[in-house]
């Protein structure tokens, strides 16, 4: 069975995008860009003059993300779907060099960001009449996390100053270096080129005098009391994040994204062309009882190809080189070696050239060739290759004191950075990877005791910390944790334990699914050459779904004389025009996306019927493969092969989860999925299309007022009692807006349904998986079941991590959980024993996965919609698992 890409369609409900495909110039004009450090003062921009616009249009085939983190996958059952998967767009990539003593960093996600004056509050989403959030049940273990402590002796107040100068200096990095001449009188100060922070008093105006050391011109600095902020003050605990940062440039590493990289240290994959770069996570927050400062070991891939090598791969093709060239290069993001910057490519123009000249800011002008040549000894190899357009950054911009957006770049000085899909799609590239990437646990303790011990022992980082007396310990952080009782699983007429791992795949070959809807009417649409291997299968298939008590008669067999996505259309388009089976099923040659997304469209919309693709290898894999298909039929017709014991009646549990739309820029896809009976085996579901960043609230509540309808109408004109909702694809920015949105409007609808004074017990949770936590059970994963809810945790929440899934390569991730609104009548440790029962429901894989299954069920239809069909799905399936 193949894997579909996990990771790439994870939707987050973002804010517009910061960049578009496309610049928003209607013609461009060559400008100079921005000043890049280290490297240029300016960079060079094109003869005045619109030259123009390229008419061959961003693709979606860029590049997808870094391997790393992401190389640990849920190890699912799936139906054949392409195995990669397309971002509508890359986040862009930022490399920073070290700044000047007393010079803010460019700031990651989470930081302060330029010319913005610390301000704001926390939310608090702990519920005030809370007992505890601390669970009772299960084996009490000691566990590490990747947290160190920071004591801090600091009892000093945060103090904030505009800084203006006079005559006016645009560029930031000119600001800080004439604020610095004053660094004996300041102290320990941060400064980011507009707002200075500092440890101690300054009068509440003060003026300064510095010389410009570029033309000896006098500057006054007027320094202006802002205000002020006390210890405990969340927003003051940032500020420790940025003095970590500058701690970080100290050890010569780059900022990369949000992270930082060792360039130094990369390892090549010479094989594929392949660099690696280690790099650094760190967060310092306020956990349950201390200052902590959590460190996570990332990786980055660069490609050791440049531009140019993939412009000669086009030529050479002998097809339309420009038009590939543009689909593989636009939405990239890029990598300058000569002065170790990046930039997103927005275009390529295929008349200009490095033989073309532009204008100095001196006026003088100059061919591109000759620029490189003079400013970094660097000869370009082929003058007739295109040029590339970039947009800078605008923190670039604002350090170089330009307003210019766009930039010429030479392919041959530019190297991809991430993977494509082609390499994604190999097996042995990515295994190549994973060798580095893929880190066992106590390889992790490892490399992070010797990131705090490069910390601590390097001179400038403990002079840094030393002025804002704080100090780096130097264990990683100890708790206390425990691991939840193994889980029964029930089949129809015997119980069986989970297991250590729990892992339950061989069950099947003794036991009965717990429910099942009869297979009777259904077509098999095969090409003629595999109809040998079809009937083997279909002989394993009947074995299978005979042993778990499924009954499967044998499906009339329609043989097609090709492959192509058409020939699938018209055939399911003749077979549903005439009958309506339970089910369609389709073999297919290979991974295509496009056929996958013609059959889905087809039996999804058009069509609607449940339907099952297979990838024609796996035809002849025996019965492991003819088990997990025969779970999936089973499924998808209404039946459960399994359940867990849930304490509760009355009991409704939603899952809910967003997926970028692939064909639409700024259109997400959010869907809803909701349990109907009293053993959580069957569900609804629903899906709604919006704009990324538009309020979810109303589709939201809608479609669970049309679930307790159907809920109603399937338990004897009952609705539930209680409503558990998991909800996933939440970035921590977003939390305020669900907090007071999303949840209101849920309650608003409730109380319209079930009338005043009726209403259900409710309980709101934010599921995230993307966390950067650890945690070590005797230097290696925990143990399945695993629950963490204290030391690490966030004091104003009420949150918990739970290991649920066991990986038997690399480190465990375990998932966050956030209760921001609850009145459900649930314990923490009620609340933490459910959640934890949830990710054994999942039915594509007879084990845990990592979240639980309704908000599993979620990503796994909203996945579908983005990627491959592009609307909401017909109604008529609403009732049924056929997104398995």
């Amino acid at each position: 069975m193949e894997q579909q890409g996990r990771g790439k369609s994870r939707g987050r409900t973002r804010g517009p995008a910061t960049s578009s495909a496309e610049p928003s110039t209607s013609a461009w004009s060559r400008r100079p860009g921005p000043a890049a450090q280290p490297g240029p003062s300016q960079l060079p921009y094109a003869r005045p003059g619109q030259p123009t616009q390229s008419r061959i249009r961003p693709s979606n085939k860029g590049l997808v993300k870094v391997a790393g983190r992401g190389l640990q996958r849920i190890g699912e059952t799936r139906e054949v779907a392409p195995s990669y998967s397309r971002e509508s767009g890359m986040e862009p990539m930022d490399v920073t060099s070290a700044g000047g003593s007393g010079d803010a960093p460019a700031l990651g996600r989470g930081a302060m960001r330029g010319r913005r004056v610390i301000s704001g509050e926390l939310l608090v989403t702990k519920p005030a009449n809370l007992p505890t959030k601390k669970g009772t049940t299960g084996q009490q273990v000691r566990l590490q996390a990747n947290y160190f402590k920071l004591p801090s002796t600091t009892n000093w107040t945060l103090y904030q100053y505009r800084v203006d100068f006079a005559p006016e200096e645009d560029r930031t990095l000119v600001r800080k270096g004439l604020l610095r001449l004053h660094k004996e009188k300041l102290g320990a100060y941060i400064f980011d080129g507009t707002v200075l922070y500092t440890s101690h008093r300054l009068p509440d105006q003060l003026q300064l005098l510095s010389t410009r050391s570029s033309d000896d011109a006098k500057i006054t600095i007027n320094i202006k009391f802002i205000g002020d902020m006390a210890k405990g003050d969340h927003h003051y605990l940032q500020f420790f994040n940025i003095i970590m940062r500058k701690c970080l440039e100290h050890l010569k590493l780059q900022l990369v994204g949000r992270d930082f990289y060792d360039a130094r240290s990369k390892i090549e994959v010479a094989e594929y062309k392949l660099e690696l770069w280690p790099g650094y996570f760190t967060s310092i927050r306020q956990h349950e009882h201390d200052i902590l400062m959590c460190s996570e070991i990332t990786h980055k891939v660069m490609r050791q190809e440049t531009l140019l090598d993939i412009w000669r791969n086009c030529r050479e093709t002998g097809r339309d080189a420009q038009k590939m060239y543009a689909e593989q290069v636009i939405g990239a993001v890029v990598l300058t070696d000569y002065n170790n910057n990046t930039y997103r490519v927005n275009d390529v123009d295929f008349k200009v050239t490095p033989n073309d000249t532009f204008t100095l800011k001196t006026g003088e002008k100059i061919t591109y060739k000759d620029y490189y040549k003079n400013r970094y000894q660097i000869r370009i190899s082929e003058n007739s290759q295109p040029m590339l357009v970039a947009e800078t950054k605008q923190k670039d911009r604002r350090m170089a004191g330009q307003a210019e957006r766009l930039v010429y770049l030479v392919p041959e000085l530019c190297r991809s950075t991430g993977l494509t899909d082609n390499m994604r799609e190999n097996f042995h590239l990515m295994q190549a990877l994973a060798k580095f990437t893929r880190v066992s646990p106590q390889s992790r303790i490892e490399k992070l005791m010797q990131f705090n011990r490069r910390l601590r022992s390097e001179t400038k980082v403990v002079q840094e910390l030393k002025e804002w007396d704080l100090q780096l310990d130097d264990r990683l952080v100890e708790l206390p944790g425990r691991i939840l009782p193994i889980e029964r699983i029930l089949f129809r007429s015997n119980g069986v334990s989970a297991g250590p791992e729990a892992d339950w795949t061989r069950e099947f070959r003794h036991n009965q699914v717990i429910m099942c809807k009869p297979l009777k009417d259904w077509v098999l649409i095969c090409m003629q050459r595999v109809r040998r291997e079809v009937e083997e299968f279909l002989k394993n298939l009947n074995k299978a779904a005979s042993g778990m008590g499924f009954a499967i008669d044998y499906p009339r067999v329609i043989a097609i004389a090709d492959d192509r996505s058409g020939t699938y259309a018209e055939t399911l388009e003749r077979i549903m025009s005439k009958s309506y089976p339970q089910l369609v099923f389709c073999v297919v040659s290979n991974n295509r996306s496009e056929r996958y997304s013609t059959i889905k469209k087809k039996c999804c919309i058009d069509r609607p019927v449940p339907s099952q693709v297979l990838l024609q290898r796996n035809l002849t894999k025996g019965l492991s493969v003819a088990t997990k298909v025969a779970i999936q039929l089973n499924c998808k017709l209404g039946g459960a092969p399994w359940c867990v014991e849930i304490p509760l009646s009355g009991l409704m549990v939603v899952g809910f989860d967003v997926c970028h739309d692939t064909n639409v820029k700024g259109r997400d896809f959010g869907a809803m999925v909701a349990t109907l009976d009293r053993n959580l085996t069957r569900y609804y579901s629903a899906v709604s299309h919006h704009s990324t960043g538009e309020e979810l609230s109303h589709d939201f509540s809608v479609n669970l007022c049309k679930a307790l309808q159907v809920y109603r109408d399937c338990n004897e004109n009952k609705l539930p009692e209680r409503i558990l909702i998991y909800r996933d694809g939440v970035g921590e920015g977003q939390i305020p807006f669900v907090y007071n949105h999303e949840v209101g409007e849920i309650r608003a609808k409730l109380t319209q349904m079930y009338g005043t004074g009726a209403q259900p017990k409710l309980a709101f949770v934010i599921v995230t998986k993307r966390v950067n936590t650890r945690i070590f059970y005797k230097g290696n994963n925990p143990p399945c079941g695993t629950v963490v809810d204290d030391v690490i945790t966030n004091p104003v929440k009420y949150d918990f991590f739970i290991v649920s899934q066991h990986v038997r390569q690399g480190t465990v991730t375990p998932t966050s959980y956030s209760v921001i609104s609850d009145n459900i009548g649930l314990d923490a440790d009620k609340l933490q024993r459910l959640t934890y029962k949830l990710t054994h429901m999942y039915f594509n894989w007879s084990g845990t996965v990592r979240v639980p299954a309704p908000c599993q069920y979620a990503h796994k239809l909203a996945f579908l919609v983005g990627q491959y069909i592009h609307r909401s799905p017909s109604t008529q399936l609403e009732n049924l698992l056929y997104y398995l």
